[in-house]
């Protein structure tokens, strides 16, 4: 099949969770011989990478104009550059889903979780979330969620049907420690958090936590986030030399502090299935998640919950256990990605839903 992807930063990835998405999704499926084309905002050396085919787009670079201006100049370019079949990412995008449909190319949209949500979108921004929820109960062929309880939401609130198809990740540990290394941060020997720093993220409230609790070990915080940087200052207000905050990170980097970290924290409430948890777990990392009903259903028997409230204790609960304690949860947490939230399994998933609408 011809399958183009749309409502990315593009690739490769260096921002969040869809583009990571996009990243190990698209490449999957030029290995089984599909041709893939991904969109995106971020110009890349090279017209293809890893195989797939790369269309740099303009945008207006605004807090709440990027995603949708983008979404739309790349639907424009689509319907001039025919495929067999589109995958959306994005409820805010759902609007521009009827169009190529319209010309007779099938379109099937990943809506995410519960955007409007966010504590970073004022009311207009929010009121366009609303209304895209119910735009995508009708505009693409087929509708997509990554977690049950957005999959229950939209049965519940909308009569609408959608294909659960969850995220996915890698398992086993990098031997490699270069970036780590350079933060001098000790394997095995630092809390991690990651994630954008946005407020419903909760990298503050995981920084004053971290504050509260008695330990030589430290904690690497994560992240960066374009339009946030009131938050960021916030976030990075402490005196506190165990904490260590880089920025963002990606790429093999990224995958080091996962395979070494002592524990992740995961402090995230808004959204479906996110990748950053589920990495962690891949990478066998002993896991600390904010209870969420998402966020328990990724993390299962194999993560431990905590409350706003009370994760300075569940911190130390997790210092204070004995190693073969620790190592149990870890291997918990590999096993459960392996079962369940295998990329291959996740591409199957898709390949079969885009071939389904495609007529393929």
């Amino acid at each position: 099949m011809k399958i183009a992807l749309l409502g990315t930063r593009g690739i490769p990835a260096c921002y969040g969770g869809f583009e990571t998405f996009a990243e190990e999704l698209s490449k999957r499926l030029v290995q089984r011989g599909h041709t893939v084309t991904v969109y995106g905002r971020e110009r890349h050396s090279e017209p293809t990478f890893l195989g797939v085919r790369l269309v740099y787009l303009p945008t207006i670079r605004h807090k709440y104009l990027d995603t949708i201006v983008h979404t739309c100049i790349s639907t424009l370019h689509l319907l001039f550059h025919r495929q067999d079949v589109a995958l959306y990412c994005n409820a805010a995008n759902a609007i521009f889903t009827f169009l190529p449909r319209w010309t007779g190319v099938p379109v099937a949209l990943n809506v995410d979780g519960l955007e409007r949500n966010r504590k970073k979108w004022n009311r207009l921004a929010k009121t366009w979330y609303l209304v895209s929820e119910w735009l995508a109960t009708f505009c693409p062929t087929a509708v997509i969620s990554d977690a049950a309880a957005i999959k229950a939401y939209y049965t519940e609130r909308y009569g609408k049907q959608t294909s659960l198809i969850p995220y996915g990740a890698e398992t086993g540990k990098l031997s490699t420690s270069v970036t780590t290394d350079s933060l001098a941060l000790e394997r095995g020997n630092y809390f991690l958090y990651v994630s954008r720093m946005e407020p419903e993220n909760n990298g503050l409230l995981v920084r004053e936590a971290f504050e509260k609790v008695q330990t030589e070990r430290k904690l690497a915080l994560i992240g960066d986030a374009p339009y946030a940087g009131e938050y960021i200052a916030r976030v990075r207000d402490t005196r506190d030399p165990r904490i260590v905050m880089p920025g963002a990170i990606y790429g093999q980097g990224y995958h080091e502090l996962g395979s070494h970290c002592f524990a992740y924290i995961h402090a995230t409430e808004v959204g479906g299935t996110h990748p950053a948890l589920i990495e962690a777990m891949g990478r066998g990392a002993l896991v600390l998640y904010l209870n969420t009903v998402e966020n328990a259903e990724v993390a299962g028997d194999a993560g431990i919950p905590f409350e706003h409230e009370n994760l300075p204790q569940v911190m130390q609960r997790v210092l204070d256990m004995p190693e073969a304690e620790r190592d149990a949860w870890r291997a918990r947490a590999t096993e459960r990605v392996a079962q369940h939230y295998s990329w291959d399994a996740v591409t199957s998933q898709y390949e079969d839903l885009l071939r389904r609408i495609a007529g393929k």
